[in-house]
């Protein structure tokens, strides 16, 4: 087994829900995307840069599902939040699959992808 699946696997309910599905919409949304294991996380690459992570931050009680370049897609996008004071990356917090609005996900995905493609590099503060 690779290591993607298995980290998925480890999970613990709901989590492991809620990143399935999630990896399942960004894969089947964006067909170009290529999923990568990339600092013990997995990391969905477009264009040949990393523009989503999934990840459960210590201490919290959600999948934080993480756009590389959210800081310019905030204002389009309000559910992508800035809690853990981050300069460039914002993010969607699910405790829940509920808590995931399936067509505002799809519809973040095609502009964070598309902004991707106009960028020289995806990590762009320091």
């Amino acid at each position: 087994m690779n290591p993607i699946d298995n980290y998925f696997l480890s999970q613990k309910e709901p989590y492991q829900a809620i990143m399935l599905f999630v990896r399942g919409v960004i894969l089947s949304t964006l067909p170009e995307v290529e999923e990568r294991y990339s600092y013990k996380i997995p990391f969905y690459n477009c264009h040949k840069k990393p523009m989503i992570y999934l990840n459960i931050l210590k201490g919290t009680d959600y999948v934080d599902v993480a756009f590389v370049q959210g800081v310019l897609l905030e204002k389009e996008f309000s559910i992508l939040k800035n809690d853990n004071k981050r300069k460039q990356v914002r993010s969607i917090q699910l405790k829940t699959l509920e808590d995931l609005d399936y067509d505002v996900f799809v519809e973040l995905l095609h502009a964070a992808s598309k902004l991707l493609s106009e960028s020289k590099r995806a990590w762009f503060i320091n």
